[in-house]
């Protein structure tokens, strides 16, 4: 613990001398710090935003912060040197639940799903018994845990003990699955559709896994993440930046021309791995929220607590209320 708050405090001070939220010296325009996974995805729209000028024409400058890793993130935003990660609700309401006034908006709906080979015996879900799955968000990860939630209702077994789960991280399990040293791969979605690309294709959606739970309609997974506090401060900067971050989805899903100009930042291997990729991001952007999403989110946080215990959720049990920001919405899904 001594460690992490010393380096909270490093980080913090390191990238809080680079660009404070100020208003900058030339223009009526203020800055905001996003703070970003360095190779992450999330820079495909923060490049549209900047490349458009989305958020200047709104008079909003983007300060981009590239972070190492998550862990890295949430201690940028704890220590004050950003004002804007992204992360996701189990996170947030974890830090709600422990006096953290942290909040957050929709960001995308993406998430990985169970790849295995063309010529795979494995099926379905079952016939994971007493195969190799590899994992790569580890024991506590969300859709691990939904996962093994699905199997233990639908086939009365529990895949941890019923399977061999190895846990890699992202690029050495895509090398594990594609290799065959796995017999099937959990892996984060950009990591999924590179190994679409080579031929591998899903066992089962998530929606099929939430569906089973109760849950029959698209939840969000996670979202831009900030302070509560801040965007009652600054409530114009943050209708700013999610109207930004609206207007750039809405080019990436519709544009195809907008997407030859990121290739080079996507780095795909090839073509197939680029358009893959591009599906894959498309598919995650929430374009609405259902009405009884809030619901929904809670039903999935308990069964996620259930499994995954303190060591995921921490002291929260229900999902902390304030966990979704009230002051941006996306616009509620019509009615079927």
């Amino acid at each position: 613990m001594a460690l992490r708050a010393f380096f909270l405090l490093f980080v913090s001070a390191f990238l809080a001398l680079s660009t404070p939220f100020s208003h900058a010296a030339d223009t009526s325009a203020v800055t905001l710090r996003v703070g970003v996974l360095q190779f992450g995805t999330v820079n495909w729209e923060l490049d549209v935003m900047q490349a458009r000028n989305l958020a200047q024409k709104r008079g909003l400058n983007l300060k981009v912060v590239p972070l190492a890793s998550g862990d890295a993130s949430t201690i940028a935003l704890q220590g004050g040197a950003v004002d804007v990660i992204v992360s996701d609700w189990i996170w947030v309401t974890r830090q709600r639940a422990e006096g953290n006034n942290f909040t957050l908006v929709p960001y995308s709906n993406a998430v990985g799903t169970v790849m295995v080979k063309g010529d795979s015996p494995v099926r379905s879900v079952a016939d994971l018994k007493g195969k190799t799955l590899g994992i790569s968000g580890g024991p506590s990860d969300k859709v691990w845990l939904l996962l093994r939630a699905f199997t233990q209702k639908k086939y009365g077994f529990d895949l941890n003990s019923a399977a061999r789960p190895v846990f890699a991280a992202p690029p050495l399990l895509n090398e594990l699955a594609l290799s065959g040293q796995v017999d099937a791969a959990l892996n984060v979605w950009h990591f999924d559709a590179r190994l679409e690309a080579a031929g591998m294709h899903p066992v089962i959606r998530l929606p099929e896994v939430l569906a089973s739970l109760g849950v029959d309609k698209p939840i969000p997974l996670i979202g831009w993440v900030f302070r509560e506090d801040f965007a009652a401060k600054n409530p114009e900067v943050m209708e700013k930046f999610f109207q930004s971050s609206m207007e750039a989805k809405s080019l990436m899903a519709k544009n195809d021309a907008e997407w030859e100009r990121l290739k080079p930042l996507m780095r795909a291997e090839d073509n197939a791995t680029f358009i893959a990729l591009r599906n894959g991001y498309r598919n995650g952007i929430p374009t609405c929220t259902e009405a009884d999403y809030l619901t929904h989110v809670s039903t999935v946080f308990k069964v996620l607590g259930e499994n995954g215990g303190d060591k995921l959720v921490g002291k929260s049990r229900t999902l902390s209320e304030g966990t979704f920001w009230s002051g941006f919405k996306l616009p509620t899904c019509p009615k079927n």
